[in-house]
């Protein structure tokens, strides 16, 4: 216990309400496979239901050095996705935070990097805010796809920028990610409520 507690940052307690959480969406088997996660309402009617459950396998995610996509996860797993979702702490001094920050950035950026190369390209990026914005349902199919392609073209705007004369763009690189995300509040937006895990985190 006290080896997760250190590896992940969560207390004893919180592990052992997460350890429960696991055993209902594993139905108490030792591993979790992704169709275990059709069983849970609020990620029913999620907009980007499968990339938040494409993200629990990831293998980035699970900080392995191999690529490509896990076929199930066990507990320790579980705990290490978790933990991106993690709150603040008020003892973490600035370079803690800047960590813990990056990390929460780099899985978000996992997120949006579909093919693995280490790019995002303006296309992925434009579908995934398209996406999220498709679960509103005060906001019409083409006023959607306006904001998303406004949002593509400041993502241009703020990578290109940085760009010299002579350079070809690829796509955005995860330093050009975390200057899109500057100023934004990651830290306490990253919730879980599909997990209902309330000792932790809470989700809008």
């Amino acid at each position: 216990m006290r080896e997760l507690a250190d590896r992940t940052g969560f207390t004893s307690e919180q592990i052992e309400h997460l350890h429960r959480r696991f055993k209902q969406l594993s139905q108490d088997q030792l591993t979790i496979r992704k169709e275990n996660f059709d069983s849970i309402p609020d990620l029913e009617f999620n907009p980007i239901r499968g990339k938040i459950v494409h993200a629990f396998f990831d293998k980035r995610n699970l900080r392995q050095e191999s690529d490509g996509l896990a076929d199930e996860i066990n507990f320790e797993d579980f705990l290490t996705i978790m933990s991106y979702f993690r709150p603040i702490e008020m003892n973490m001094d600035e370079e803690q935070l800047d960590r813990f920050r990056k990390e929460k950035l780099k899985f978000l950026f996992h997120m949006y990097d579909s093919d693995h190369d280490g790019k995002i390209t303006l296309q992925e990026y434009r579908n995934v805010v398209e996406e999220l914005l498709s679960g509103n349902p005060h906001l019409e199919k083409e006023s959607a796809r306006s904001i998303a392609d406004g949002a593509m073209m400041e993502a241009a705007s703020i990578c290109v920028g940085q760009m010299g004369p002579d350079q070809v763009y690829e796509g955005i690189t995860f330093e050009d990610f975390l200057k899109m995300w500057q100023g934004i509040d990651i830290e306490t937006k990253m919730h879980v409520r599909f997990l209902n895990v309330d000792t932790i985190a809470h989700c809008y």
